[in-house]
């Protein structure tokens, strides 16, 4: 199937602000609990934006956070596990979430079902206080009734169409656009 891409949504500087902005709202929200705040990104992309928001905390707040990373692949509702060519990576959780304010993190919600799978394998690894979700990107179109608490920018789009986030970290720029499925 080919992709078209549509327009280009967000650029370095808009990503680089809106992770700052996020900072500042996670900890307005939860400056009573600062201590107990933890990191979790959803591989791939969540986890580098995790530690992006995090290095934001600690420069603003002078503290340190932990940040993990999980991988939802086996907890997924739309994984066919008869597959050969299935392809999960590591969960980094070098930090017990018991009792600990999670943000999870991702880059772009969309119907729901990566994050619902994010929190079944967050549970495995404990009981949190309470899970609060951050993602650069909200489009719109959930299946399941989840939503975020911090949000880098809304993008309504089409069922049609979908977001590519791509960041630094993977050896290129920071960009986030929207592509369209041709011929449908």
């Amino acid at each position: 199937m080919e992709m078209r891409e549509k327009a280009q949504v967000m650029n370095a500087e808009e990503i680089r602000r809106a992770l700052l902005r996020i900072a500042h709202e996670i900890l307005e929200q939860n400056h009573k609990h600062i201590e107990d705040l933890v990191f979790v990104g959803v591989k791939s992309r969540g986890d580098f934006i995790a530690h992006r928001i995090a290095e934001n905390l600690e420069r603003i707040e002078q503290i340190e956070v932990n940040v993990g990373a999980i991988d939802v692949t086996l907890y997924r509702d739309d994984i066919n596990l008869y597959e050969t060519q299935i392809q999960v990576s590591n969960t980094e959780l070098p930090f017990d979430i018991t009792g600990k304010w999670v943000i999870l993190v991702d880059e772009v919600l969309y119907t729901g079902r990566t994050v619902r799978a994010a929190m079944d394998a967050l549970m495995d690894f404990g009981r949190p206080a309470a899970i609060q979700l951050a993602t650069l990107i909200d489009r719109g179109h959930r299946e399941l009734p989840i939503a975020s608490d911090y949000v880098g920018k809304n993008v309504p789009t089409s069922r049609r169409e979908f977001v590519r986030v791509r960041l630094a970290e993977e050896g290129g720029v920071d960009s986030a656009t929207i592509y369209e499925r041709e011929g449908e």
